[in-house]
């Protein structure tokens, strides 16, 4: 590519900004409640397992 096939990319109007800062807003608001989501699923699965071998080792004490 050559220098004058480049164009120069225009500064965004005042609008524009904060149409774009609310959409990156969005997307970045969305991966924050994704990885929380996630986060919490493994926590539940933890409590679950940890749960189950407590059961196990109850009942073999028992035993």
């Amino acid at each position: 590519m050559r220098f004058f096939e480049i164009k120069p990319i225009k500064p965004l109007t005042s609008a524009q900004a904060r149409v774009r800062a609310l959409k990156l807003n969005v997307e970045k608001a969305k991966q924050a409640v994704d990885t929380e989501r996630t986060n919490q699923q493994r926590q539940k699965e933890l409590e679950r397992s940890r749960k189950r071998s407590l059961k196990l080792q109850q009942i073999k004490s028992a035993v």
